[in-house]
C-alpha cells in the first residue's frame, strides 16, 4: 500500500503564480494571499487506477468536491461546505491511501484555520470532515507528512495514514481554544511518528509539552 502526497500547484495548469502574503499592509498578517480561485485544483495519486480528487471552484471559493478512479462504477461528489473559507492553491494538500481514500488538506488563509476531508473511494462509507486541523501547510507546525494531525481543545490527536495506527497527548486540561485564532493558543508543535511536541498556552502561560508515542 503506498501513501502519495500531492501539493496542488504540481498538478494544476492554468494558475498564475502567487506566493504567501498579506493582501493589505494595513491589515492582519494573514496566513497566505487571499486571491480569487478561478480554476479547478486538480490531484492525482500514484496508484495504477490513476485515483483523482477535485476541487472546483465558483465565484472566487471552492464549490465542489469530485473524487473517482479509472474503473470506478461511478464518482463521487459532494459540495464544499466550506465556502467562506479563503483557498490559496499553495496552501491545499491531498494525501492518497493507494484506491482506499484521499485526505485534502488547506488552511483558510485569512484565519489560518487548518481542514481536513477525509474521502474513501468504497461508496458504502461516508466521507469524514474535522475544522480542528492542524497541518503542515501551516509553516509553524512541523509535522511529517504521512501524519494527520488534530484537537479537540483537550488532547492532540496523531494518525499515520499509512498503517491506521494512532498516537495521542493531553494538554492536561481543557483549553478554550479559538481554531480560527490558532497561533494565540498553539504557537508551534513538532510531531513525529515518535514524538509529540506542543508549544501550548495554558493558564495565561505558554508551556511545551512533549511526549514520545508508539502508534497503536
Amino acid at each position: 500500500m503506498r501513501l502519495l502526497i500531492v501539493p496542488a500547484f504540481a498538478v494544476i495548469l492554468a494558475f498564475s503564480t502567487g506566493g504567501c502574503k498579506s493582501s493589505s499592509a494595513d491589515g492582519p498578517q494573514l496566513l497566505c494571499d487571499t486571491a480569487c480561485l478561478k480554476d479547478t485544483l486538480k490531484f492525482t495519486g500514484d496508484h495504477k487506477l490513476k485515483p483523482i480528487v477535485y476541487l472546483t471552484a465558483n465565484n472566487c471559493k471552492g464549490d465542489s468536491l469530485l473524487w473517482s478512479y479509472d474503473g470506478m462504477p461511478s464518482n463521487r461528489k459532494t459540495k464544499f461546505d466550506y465556502a467562506d473559507a479563503k483557498l490559496n492553491k499553495d496552501f491545499v494538500r491531498c494525501i492518497f491511501k493507494d484506491i482506499d481514500f484521499a485526505y485534502v488538506l488547506f488552511n483558510d488563509c485569512a484565519t489560518g484555520r487548518g481542514f481536513q476531508i477525509k474521502l474513501p473511494y468504497d461508496k458504502t462509507q461516508s466521507f469524514v470532515m474535522k475544522t480542528s486541523g492542524i497541518n503542515n501547510i501551516d509553516p509553524k507546525f512541523s509535522i511529517s507528512d504521512n501524519l494527520i494531525v488534530n484537537t479537540d481543545r483537550g488532547n492532540i490527536y496523531v494518525e499515520d495514514i499509512s498503517t491506521g495506527k494512532k498516537g495521542m497527548m493531553t494538554f492536561g486540561e481543557k483549553l478554550n481554544i479559538d481554531y480560527d485564532a490558532i497561533h494565540e493558543h498553539i504557537d508551534s508543535v513538532n510531531i513525529t511518528n515518535s514524538r509529540i511536541w506542543v508549544k501550548v498556552k495554558i493558564k495565561d502561560s505558554w508551556k511545551e509539552l512533549e511526549k514520545n508515542v508508539t502508534m497503536e
